[in-house]
């Protein structure tokens, strides 16, 4: 745990001090697609985001989670699949880099495990169900991008689930993501 927190560090430290390069390339489009780093290694989830510049302070975008294993592996462990939208407001001079606020949405799908006692039987019996739900959420964050377009942004955020279909109140948001503007 303590090298992939300091490798988070040194490439966040890394990253940020990249940023402080010029302008961005005129060449350089309104269009981004991502991969969430963190979310692949630590949770074996495959999470792509498209994400297209309205303008110099705002951006909107839709992430699409998938999960690659059924077993548990932590932190919102039972999550199978979400579709997230997004509207992201930047506060910097910079075109859409830099910190950022964003609003979300979350249709997201997984599976609740619970054990349950069956009286006849005299035994507890593993119970497996499995849920739709939707979430709404903020997140910050700050995105950095190269002169050529290569992006990476960190970013942290929670929901809360609005139709109560699963043990989860809140759901989470968050991790490195790295990518490309076109």
């Amino acid at each position: 745990m303590k090298k992939i927190t300091i490798t988070l560090i040194l490439l966040i430290t890394s990253f940020v001090s990249f940023s402080q390069t010029t302008e961005v390339d005129e060449n350089v489009g309104d269009n981004e697609l991502k991969i969430n780093m963190t979310n692949l290694i630590a949770f074996k989830w495959v999470d792509v985001t498209y994400e297209h510049i309205i303008n110099e302070e705002s951006s909107f975008g839709v992430g699409v989670l998938v999960a690659l294993d059924d077993e548990d592996t932590g932190l919102d462990e039972y999550r199978t699949f979400s579709l997230t939208p997004y509207y992201r407001h930047f506060f910097s001079n910079k075109y859409a880099e830099g910190f950022f606020v964003e609003a979300f949405t979350m249709l997201h799908s997984g599976k609740d495990e619970y054990l349950e006692f069956d009286g006849a039987s005299g035994t507890n019996i593993e119970r497996e169900e499995t849920y739709t739900d939707f979430a709404v959420g903020v997140s910050a964050g700050f995105k950095i991008v190269s002169r050529r377009g290569f992006v990476a942004e960190v970013y942290l955020g929670l929901g809360r689930d609005l139709l109560n279909k699963s043990d989860l109140e809140v759901v989470g948001r968050g991790g490195l993501s790295i990518g490309y503007r076109f």
